[in-house]
């Protein structure tokens, strides 16, 4: 069955709004006036039902194709405000630069620490780390120790707490944190996960994590989200 069937508008119109509200670090309304000029009536809430939708299965669905990752983590938080109130986006890259895994969490402790190991850890294109690097955030060494005791993380691995090693990731949040600005703000927990979801792919995909589709190839790239939902 066509993941598109039922819906008013071609698969391809619905991907390029999803690609380019993902990518471009613009509003719905923006969006909504660019297909306007391209002879389409599209209303900004419509397309925000389609990210919702289908930024999370295209999360999904790109992981088998991406380039595997090195083992040395760095992980960090960022701040989303998600009604009015901090959440904590949790990021790891690894040294090149490639985005490890990503989540949104309602708490910076010890739990939420040890989720996202386990998130990291079993990620499709992860390899086993050999090093972890964080900030100072004190739940950090506890979720290690423990996950670490729990067989999650190898005993081989080494926890550091070295800020400038961290920058890598600090720097690659301003990206995501430029999508975000446009939207003014999340008015759920669920939606800001789902939007995140689909501003973290596309950030991979520029990065030129997919194999096959390098860094800048910009046609490849619209070309690869078509192929993943069987569109020529």
């Amino acid at each position: 069955m066509s993941d598109f069937k039922w819906r008013h508008f071609r698969g391809e119109i619905i991907l390029g709004c999803v690609r380019w509200y993902c990518k471009y670090g613009i509003s719905y309304r923006d969006l909504e006036e660019m297909m306007l000029e391209r002879g389409l009536k599209i209303d900004h809430s419509t397309i925000n039902r389609w990210v919702l939708e289908y930024a999370v299965e295209l999360d999904k669905r790109i992981r088998r194709y991406l380039r595997p990752a090195n083992g040395s983590y760095r992980i960090n938080e960022t701040y989303i405000k998600v009604k009015g109130k901090w959440k904590y986006l949790y990021r790891a890259v690894d040294s090149d630069g490639q985005t490890i895994d990503f989540m949104l969490s309602a708490k910076r402790n010890r739990q939420a620490a040890k989720c996202f190991f386990r998130k990291v850890i079993q990620s499709q294109h992860a390899v086993a780390p050999y090093a972890m690097t964080v900030d100072k955030n004190p739940a950090y060494p506890i979720a290690f120790e423990q996950s670490q005791d729990r067989g999650l993380i190898p005993k081989g691995c080494k926890l550091r707490q070295i800020r400038y090693l961290n920058n890598i990731v600090v720097q690659d949040h301003r990206f995501i944190k430029r999508l975000v600005k446009p939207g003014m703000g999340f008015g759920s927990f669920w939606t800001a996960k789902n939007t995140l979801a689909g501003f973290e792919v596309m950030n991979m995909i520029r990065k030129g994590q997919v194999r096959g589709v390098p860094k800048g190839d910009i046609l490849g790239q619209a070309r690869f989200v078509s192929s993943v939902f069987g569109l020529a």
